[in-house]
C-alpha cells in the first residue's frame, strides 16, 4: 500500500513538471512553437489564440 502511495505521487510530480514546460499562450515561443506546428493539427482554441497574440498583436 505505501509503495502505490510512494508511485502515485512521483507519477504527479513528473507530470506537474512536464505540463510546466509549456510556453505560455501568446508568448512569442509560444507563436513560434504554433508556426512550426501544421495548422490542420491546432484546436479551434489554439488557432483563436494563435490570431489573437500572433497575428493580430503584430498588426498594431
Amino acid at each position: 500500500m505505501n509503495m502505490k502511495l510512494v508511485q502515485v505521487l512521483v507519477f504527479g510530480l513528473l507530470l506537474v513538471n512536464i505540463s510546466a514546460c509549456a510556453p505560455e499562450v501568446g508568448s512569442e515561443k509560444w507563436c513560434k512553437k504554433m508556426a512550426d506546428q501544421p495548422s490542420g493539427e491546432w484546436t479551434a482554441n489554439e488557432a483563436a489564440d494563435y490570431a489573437k497574440h500572433c497575428v493580430f498583436k503584430k498588426l498594431k
